[in-house]
């Protein structure tokens, strides 16, 4: 496989799991409970427009390395409290910013330094996502 199709395949990856937590923050922001519902539901639903730029960006890279995006998201974890939504969501920053690192080196192979700079802005937006609900985290 080229690195140009590996890239295209990562991207697809990405694009699932971007997809996935458009849903995840819809999901939490909707059945949040308890004392703090309102501004955590205000926190998941401010996340939602940076998921979707980052959904946009890769499905038209993706199309533009001449591969066809995926339109099935990966699966949303279930919670039952806000611990646990906050830690689902915190996991799969913490995954999205590896994948980020090496769709990253990838276009750094290919000679794709747009995309290299582009994959930093997006690094640095899962990275504040990270640390913020890693905050939340330390107060419950």
């Amino acid at each position: 496989m080229s690195i140009r199709e590996q890239l295209i395949e990562g991207l697809n990856i990405d694009l699932a799991n971007e997809y996935q937590a458009i849903i995840t923050y819809i999901t939490y922001g909707a059945t949040v409970t308890g004392i703090y519902r309102e501004e955590m539901k205000e926190f998941f639903m401010r996340e939602v427009p940076d998921e979707l730029r980052h959904a946009e960006f890769l499905a038209n890279k993706i199309a533009a390395l001449g591969g066809t995006p995926v339109t099935t998201p990966t699966a949303v974890p279930p919670a039952a409290n806000l611990k646990e939504m906050l830690q689902n969501v915190l996991r799969a920053e913490e995954d999205t910013i590896a994948r980020y690192k090496q769709r990253r080196e990838q276009a750094e192979q290919l000679g794709d330094y747009g995309l290299v700079n582009d994959l930093e802005e997006i690094i640095s937006d899962e990275t504040k996502h990270k640390e913020a609900i890693e905050m939340i985290l330390r107060g419950l």
